[in-house]
C-alpha cells in the first residue's frame, strides 16, 4: 500500500476524479492515455498491489481480478485476489517480470490514504508508486506510469484505518479503475476505435 497522497509530488498529472462522478470518468481515461506507449513491441503490463487480508489493502488485487476478467488484448495483469502482489513477493515478482518481458511498461496500482476530502478520488500520474512509503518501509517502486484510489484518511495508525476501510469505497474505486484502464488501452489511436465505457456493468 501507498499509504500517502501528497499531491506535491505529482507533478504536470491530471487533477484526480472522485469515483462517483460518473461525467468526469473520461477524464481518468484521457489521463491514463497520455501516458501509455504507443502499440508495438512493447508490451503492457499491470502490476496491482495489495493484500485481501486488508481491506483498505485489497484495491489493488480486486483491480486485477476485475482486469483478468475483461481480458485486455496484449496486456499482462500482476496481482489479484488468488495470487495477490504485496510486500513479501513484490521483488520476486518485479524480477520475473523482468525476465520474461522485453521492455515492458510497466502500470502501478495501488491503494493510499489522504486527506478526508480526498477520500474517494483517484489519481492517475507519471512514474512509479512506491509501495509502503507510509510506513518507513523501503520497497520497489513499481511502475513507468500510477493509478492509485485514496480509500481512507492518513494521519493516525494507518494499519488500523486500511484494516478498518469500508468495502463499499473499495469496491467502487476498483471498479471505476478497472474500466477506465480498459477504455484507455483499448482506445489507444493504434486500435484505430473508441471503446464504449459501461460503468453499470458488474464484474
Amino acid at each position: 500500500m501507498n499509504l500517502k497522497w501528497d499531491r506535491s509530488t505529482v507533478k504536470k498529472s491530471p487533477e484526480p476524479v472522485h469515483y462517483e462522478d460518473k461525467d468526469a470518468h473520461h477524464t481518468i481515461v484521457h489521463a491514463i492515455q497520455q501516458y501509455l506507449p504507443a502499440r508495438g513491441d512493447t508490451p503492457l503490463i499491470v502490476v496491482c498491489i495489495g493484500t485481501d487480508r486488508s481491506t483498505g489493502d485489497a484495491l489493488g488485487p480486486l483491480v486485477g481480478r476485475n482486469l483478468e476478467k475483461l481480458s485486455i488484448p496484449d496486456t499482462h495483469v500482476f496481482g489479484t485476489l488468488e495470487k495477490p502482489v504485496h510486500a513479501v513477493n513484490l521483488e520476486e515478482t518485479l524480477g520475473m517480470i523482468r525476465d520474461s518481458f522485453r521492455h515492458p511498461f510497466v502500470i502501478g496500482i495501488d491503494a493510499c490514504l489522504g486527506r478526508q476530502k480526498n477520500v474517494g478520488m483517484i489519481c492517475v500520474s507519471k512514474g512509479p508508486v512506491l509501495p509502503g512509503a507510509g510506513v518507513n518501509k523501503r520497497l520497489i517502486p513499481v511502475g513507468d506510469m500510477n493509478i492509485t484510489g485514496i480509500v481512507n484518511v492518513s494521519g493516525f495508525m494507518e494499519y488500523a484505518v486500511l484494516q478498518n476501510t469500508r468495502l463499499n469505497i473499495v469496491m467502487n474505486l476498483s471498479e471505476v479503475i478497472s474500466r477506465c484502464l480498459h477504455q484507455a488501452i483499448l482506445s489507444r489511436e493504434q486500435y484505430g476505435f473508441q471503446a464504449k465505457l459501461r460503468i453499470g456493468q458488474k464484474f
